[in-house]
């Protein structure tokens, strides 16, 4: 199975919250397919708004924590685990209106739902992992 990270990312200029959470998933090739989350999704809790961003290296997937490149802030890796794809979009630029996962991490857990209506995404926890 593919691998995820998950990242807390302060200090992007770009974020007016100052603090947001990156998920990256292992697309192959050197890269990832990534998320911008504005909270970490919590099983049966409320969506939390998400929306794609550019692919970026998998490199991130064994970072624990830095500098971002061109004074974009510092992210650390809060979770990691492995994936399976339930649901793709119709390529990596989050062009299809819904993508959903299988995490196995240790906060990330669960079937997650990413969800476009209109120009909003949306990231939750949709089913709990199963027991095991």
């Amino acid at each position: 199975m593919p691998r995820f990270v998950l990242l807390e990312h302060v200090g992007a200029p770009d974020d007016p919250a100052g603090i947001h959470y990156d998920l990256l998933l292992d697309a192959g090739h050197g890269l990832c397919r990534t998320w911008r989350l504005s909270a970490v999704p919590r099983p049966g809790g409320p969506p939390v708004d998400a929306g794609p961003l550019p692919a970026h290296r998998s490199a991130w997937l064994d970072h624990e924590a830095g500098e971002v490149s061109g004074g974009r802030g510092f992210a650390r890796r809060i979770d990691a685990g492995l994936y399976e794809p339930a649901v793709a979009a119709a390529d990596h630029s989050g062009a299809g209106s819904e993508v959903a996962v299988t995490l196995s991490g240790t906060r990330l857990a669960g079937r997650l739902q990413l969800r476009r209506d209109g120009d909003r995404w949306s990231g939750r926890i949709v089913a709990p992992a199963p027991p095991g």
